[in-house]
């Protein structure tokens, strides 16, 4: 697998992306980069200055965003706790490890919502934010093949990893993955990415 794609594969895996190269393994967004750079290669090389600090924003917008949303529908969403999270989440343990643990961390994602300022917000808030944040990487994306034209960057990655991540994982309703569905272009570059990327080691999940 290439380092491009062993870039995009690292975003799956949501919060901690991994790679694993050799006898090393990898793990976050910026250890990554860090380390596919040392060894030559960098997906931003071709982008100038102001063209790296707009992708970084962008990251920042996503992190913000979409990775806490994610978080919120997972943690403090009750009916998806329920039926969903703490089943996932505990599933590797032994009982009553699963339990302890899954509340631990729903206890640990709560204490963050609070302290960012999502504590006391809805539901229907949440997924206007996401709105809010798929339009402007909507508007960015236009109709390039990706945020930069014609190569993929680290923003790429990262966008591709939290979108494909709402619109493949089971939650208790589909108002999340809805809100990426209306946008079209969007649902393109996702669809780009795993073909070219993704569907020879058997990842194609997006119809």
């Amino acid at each position: 697998m290439s380092l491009v794609a062993e870039a995009f594969v690292s975003q799956i895996a949501g919060k901690v992306p991994f790679i694993h190269v050799g006898n090393q393994v990898v793990s976050e967004l910026g250890p990554i980069v860090q380390f596919v750079k040392a060894k030559g290669h960098s997906l931003s090389d071709g982008l100038d200055e102001v063209q790296k600090a707009e992708m970084k924003a962008y990251m920042e917008l996503v992190n913000n965003m979409l990775l806490t949303a994610e978080l919120y529908l997972q943690w403090c969403d009750e009916a998806t706790v329920g039926e969903i999270t703490h089943a996932r989440y505990g599933s590797p343990y032994p009982w009553p490890l699963n339990h302890i643990l899954a509340y631990q961390k729903q206890w640990e994602v709560k204490r963050k919502m609070k302290a960012i300022g999502w504590g006391n917000k809805t539901l229907d808030q949440v997924l206007e934010d996401v709105d809010q944040c798929c339009q402007a990487l909507s508007q960015r994306l236009g109709t390039q093949p990706y945020f930069f034209n014609k190569q993929p960057t680290e923003l790429d990655a990262l966008v591709f990893g939290h979108l494909y991540t709402i619109l493949t994982t089971r939650l208790t309703n589909d108002e999340l993955s809805e809100k990426v569905k209306n946008y079209s272009n969007l649902l393109a570059f996702c669809r780009r990415i795993e073909q070219h990327y993704f569907e020879d080691h058997g990842r194609g999940r997006l119809s």
